[in-house]
């Protein structure tokens, strides 16, 4: 972890793995962690909704969105299947509108089993970030799969990314 001081904002992890506890929820933890200086203060793991993610009157997911609308560092993650983010991501983020929009820092996370997908991330899921109105950082990140739990994967992308999300947050809370 870096040793820069935590930031004072809220810091969310949202994984649209269909696999609960999987290698994509441990990807993002870990971003958020080193971009954060500590660990989320909320992590939604999508598979653990079941058929409620469905369901747009149910209240814990509605309640969920109104949550991770409001952080101010949001990394949001997945595997890549055919080239873009998982059904199950979709579904969560089309709750997201002009009234519940992303208000913070958002950072797109793709796991995929090689470099052919590693535009992905630019392509397929900061778009979406974006028009739901976040902040994306510099490049969206890809990560190969079977790295997930290696430093040195993350390495050169935190340390280009880090201080500006550093920035942006710091600025949120002054």
């Amino acid at each position: 972890m870096s040793d820069l001081p935590a930031v004072p904002t809220t810091v969310a992890v949202v994984v649209g793995n269909p696999k609960a506890a999987s290698r994509t929820l441990e990807a993002a933890t870990y971003v958020a962690r080193e971009l954060a200086g500590r660990e989320p203060d909320l992590v939604v793991d999508l598979a653990t909704l079941g058929a409620a993610v469905l369901d747009w009157s149910d209240p814990d997911v509605a309640r969920l969105v109104g949550q991770v609308g409001k952080a101010g560092l949001v990394v949001v993650a997945s595997p890549t299947y055919k080239g873009a983010y998982t059904g199950l991501l979709k579904l969560f983020l089309d709750r997201f509108d002009s009234d519940t929009g992303l208000t913070g820092v958002a950072v797109p996370l793709l796991l995929g089993g090689s470099p052919a997908h590693s535009m992905a991330p630019e392509h397929t899921l900061r778009p979406v970030l974006t028009e739901l109105g976040a902040t994306v950082p510099g490049r969206g990140l890809f990560v190969i799969d079977k790295q997930y739990d290696d430093p040195t994967a993350y390495a050169e992308w935190l340390s280009v990314t880090r201080p500006i999300v550093t920035s942006l947050l710091t600025q949120e809370s002054s």
